[in-house]
Formats: C-alpha cells, structure tokens, sequence
C-alpha cells in the first residue's frame, strides 16, 4: 500500500488560517468492499465538490478499496494491519495514526464503523484532531465491538439514515447527531449497452431479468428471494442474476447454501450467480427490476439508490433506512421474511411493463435527490466543519 504521510511542516495550518477549510482522514478497515467503500470511493471521485475539504485515507488493509482509491489520486495513509488479537498491531497502526495527524496536520478524523471507532478512537483523542464517527449501520449493545466502540465518545457523530442516527442515542448521549446521507459513486460502466451485456451472459432479449446486487449476508434476504422465485417457477419470463461475492468465511457458507438452495427448488438456469463484478451500473441498466427483500434492517443500502438511478423498480422490506426514500412511487415495499408477498410482488412487475416503466422514471429523480454527489459533499463539508468549530470552542 501506498504510504502518503506528508512531511512538510508548513502544511501544519490552524483551520482559522486556512480560510475555513479543513483536512478530515477517513479511517476504514480496507479488508471489505461493500456499501461503505462505494461511499468512500465517491468522496474521493468528488471531492472538488467541496474545495475546502480535503479528503485523505487512512486504510490497514490492502484491497478494491485501496486500489480504488488510487486510481483517484488521492492522499492514502498506510496504517498497517491491524488485529484485535494482536494488541502491538493496534499500538503500532495508533501510533502511525497520530503521526499521520501531525504530520499532515489532519483537522478532523472521521471512523467509518465501530471496528475503526474502537481501534483509533481512544488515540485520535490524544491529537489536535477533532473526531467524527460515521455510522453505516444500527449500534446495537448486544454486539461486543459495538461496546466497545462506545467507551469513546466522539465530538460528533454523522449517520447514513434517520433509523442509523436515533439507534446511537443512547450509546453517545449528549452528542450531536446529523444524518449525511451517502454520496452516489460514479458509475463504472464500460459503455456496453443493455443488448450486449444480455448477449455476453446468454440471457434472452425478452426475458424479465430481476437483479439483486449486494454482499453476501443474511440479513440482505437472499434466501427470502429465492424462496419466492421458486413460488414463479411457472411463470417462464423472468430470470434472476445475484451480483456479489463471498468475502468472508461466514459468507462462503452462505453462499454455498443458497446455491444448494437453488438447486434444491430447481431453479437452476434461472438463477445465475454472477459473483463479484465491477460492471454493476452496466448490469443494472441491462436488468429490469431490483429485488432484495431484507430480512433485518438496512441502515442506508446504496445498492437500492443505484438500482433507482439506472431506472429500475425496487422491492424490498419495509423496514430500516430505505424506508426514508422508497416509497410506492418508486417501489414495492413488502414485509420482512415474506416470500409469499414478495412474490406477488415480483410477479406484478413481471407482468406489467408500464407500471415497471412508471416506477423506473420516477426512481432516477429520487435518487439523484437522495445521493446527489456534490450535494452529499456539500453536507459533509457543513457538518464537519461546524463539528470541528465547535470543539475548538470547547
């Protein structure tokens, strides 16, 4: 990994001497790639949307994100890996994390998460920085890193949604909490368009493809779609492509069952898992209706702003974060764990193609109203900024 630790002092500027502008370090593990990542990859695609924050990344770990990233140009410190089983590996990626903020002379330090909370955290403390968390996903105190994470309260925490912010109320009582939203990356297409991409993977012109774009964890509903496509099995028109890889143990095992899944409800040839891809926008422009029916709550899903932006109707649960932006003039909303309902669902837009058209349209405005880019950047520049004025004064 890169290792951009800048050592000129003259960089050291007080944040009123720099005319309102200030440096923020985003902290993230580096190991995943998912929706926060995505999110991160956009600041830095960005970042002159706000020209008086300037982006630098801190990463443990090398991966898509650093690779990403790179190809940004942008300013990344190389933390080193870091295991909590291994506590000189946490002293060591502290005490580069504080050098870093010396040296680089780093306003604010946002941690993306609670494992990035709960190993930089307590040492950022210790700097002249003021710290942030971001928080993609709903604290819950049964979770121990989710404790641990919350013996140190930050000057500021910023969420992805509405259900995001008010799960940490009582885990940081008394600190301010503003909702950022996520900005949309840019889109990775290659240009194909949708006749070629449906070419490449031998799927029929006509056929209604449903997609479903997302990490391999269970609380996406994978196993609830697939519950439901078995209910359709008479119905010929429609094929399904699952994107997204395994990353982890945990997710491998998944994976195998809901390939053993498919097999077992006969679904083979209908379902087609596409593993990890960098085509995304390409394949969901190729697609016609975005299905993933959460069985828990999702904090934000990027993946269903980027399924509105490509003009597809979504179905999914009624429950979490994207309640705060779906609705039924762009989606179908459905209760958890329901297959029966999210098949009904599915099949409704299986067959009516201007209702599938209708709801596509009216998708691609509400997206761009959630995740605007310059907009998001624009936020975030606001928020971080009062955040650290603000602990200055303190």
């Amino acid at each position: 990994m890169t290792n951009a630790l800048v050592l000129d002092r003259r960089r050291q500027i007080d944040l009123s001497e720099r005319d309102g502008s200030i440096r923020v370090l985003h902290l993230c593990a580096g190991n995943l790639f998912g929706g926060v990542e995505r999110a991160l990859t956009a600041i830095a695609e960005h970042r002159r949307s706000a020209l008086k924050m300037t982006p630098i990344f801190g990463l443990c770990f090398p991966g898509r994100l650093q690779q990403d990233l790179v190809k940004c140009d942008v300013q990344i410190v190389d933390l080193r890996p870091v295991r909590l089983s291994r506590p000189w590996t946490v002293l060591r990626a502290r005490r580069a994390l504080q050098q870093a903020v010396r040296e680089i002379g780093v306003d604010v330090v946002v941690t993306h998460g609670l494992w990035s909370h709960a190993v930089f955290g307590p040492c950022t403390r210790k700097t002249k920085a003021s710290l942030v968390h971001w928080a993609h996903g709903p604290f819950d105190e049964r979770r121990w890193m989710d404790r641990l994470g919350a013996r140190t309260p930050p000057d500021g925490l910023l969420a992805n949604s509405r259900f995001t912010a008010d799960s940490f109320a009582r885990a940081f009582p008394g600190i301010r909490r503003e909702v950022v939203g996520l900005p949309l990356p840019a889109s990775e297409s290659d240009g194909q368009d949708r006749a070629t991409v449906r070419k490449e993977l031998g799927t029929a012109a006509d056929a209604v493809v449903i997609v479903m774009a997302a990490r391999i964890e269970s609380l996406k509903g994978h196993a609830t779609l697939l519950e439901a496509l078995s209910k359709l099995q008479s119905n010929p028109a429609w094929e399904c492509w699952i994107v997204g890889g395994a990353q982890r143990r945990e997710e491998e095992r998944l994976s195998a069952s809901l390939q053993e899944q498919v097999f077992n409800s006969g679904l083979q040839g209908r379902v087609r898992f596409l593993g990890m891809r960098r085509d995304i926008a390409a394949l969901l422009k190729a697609a016609d209706v975005y299905c993933q029916p959460n069985s828990q709550p999702e904090a934000f899903g990027l993946s269903f702003v980027e399924a509105l932006e490509a003009g597809l109707p979504v179905v999914t649960s009624r429950i979490g974060g994207p309640v705060e932006f779906l609705d039924e003039s762009c989606a179908i909303l459905t209760p958890p764990r329901e297959a029966d309902a999210v098949a009904d669902a599915l099949e409704t837009l299986i067959e009516d193609s201007d209702l599938r058209r209708t709801l596509g349209r009216n998708g691609i405005d509400r997206a761009r109203l959630v995740c605007d880019p310059s907009e998001r950047l624009a936020v975030l520049q606001r928020a971080l900024t009062s955040i650290r004025k603000s602990a200055l004064c303190n």
